[in-house]
């Protein structure tokens, strides 16, 4: 029987169906991830740190089930062992991953979708957002990047991260039509981007 798109044999599985909501954490590979802070760690340290956050991500998404989108067969293992869904989706980006992502949890019955960043080392209570109508959008402390956006997966939602993605995704809702809530929750909305992040981590 083929196997459907975004399926690598020992990498990714067909995924179950999972029912009504779910989260989705796309994750980097960890030895690239978080060159930013390449003044204030070294590589290793950086990875390790990556390894942690999104640790802690995947444990505030309980008690729904997690998928974690990559193209790193490192990340796909790590997932596994965290008790996460694999979603193999290389080559496309933050935005095409994520959006790839969404789509795949849709077709296994998934009607609302919490997508959470990795890097957020307090996370918590990622469940509550998937409660909500419309969309909901936690930005970032500075209100400037989007850190945890919830969605149903059949509204066409068109993700724009990076610099200035919390603007964007606000103006997306309003294109859509559909009503936005914004969510200011200090866990959530503490990521780790700059070593002066580091500082108030510690």
């Amino acid at each position: 029987m083929p196997r459907r798109p975004g399926i690598v044999p020992g990498v990714a599985e067909d995924l179950p169906w999972l029912g009504p909501t779910a989260v989705l954490v796309p994750v980097k590979a960890f030895g690239e991830a978080k060159g930013r802070l390449a003044p204030a760690l070294p590589p290793d340290r950086r990875a390790e740190l990556s390894r942690q956050m999104a640790a802690a991500v995947v444990a505030a998404a309980g008690p729904l089930p997690v998928a974690v989108v990559c193209d790193d067969r490192e990340v796909a293992a790590w997932a596994r062992r965290h008790g996460a869904l694999v979603v193999w989706e290389p080559g496309r980006g933050l935005n095409g991953a994520v959006e790839a992502g969404v789509d795949r949890l849709r077709e296994v019955g998934v009607q609302r979708c919490v997508v959470a960043h990795a890097d957020l080392p307090r996370a918590a209570g990622l469940a509550a957002l998937a409660r909500g109508e419309g969309i909901s959008l936690v930005p970032d402390r500075l209100r400037d990047g989007t850190n945890v956006i919830s969605v149903a997966t059949t509204a066409g939602f068109r993700f724009s991260y990076g610099p200035g993605s919390f603007a964007r995704h606000l103006a997306e809702a309003r294109r859509l039509g559909v009503a936005v809530t914004i969510v200011e929750d200090p866990l959530l909305a503490f990521d780790v981007d700059w070593p002066a992040d580091l500082d108030a981590l510690r």
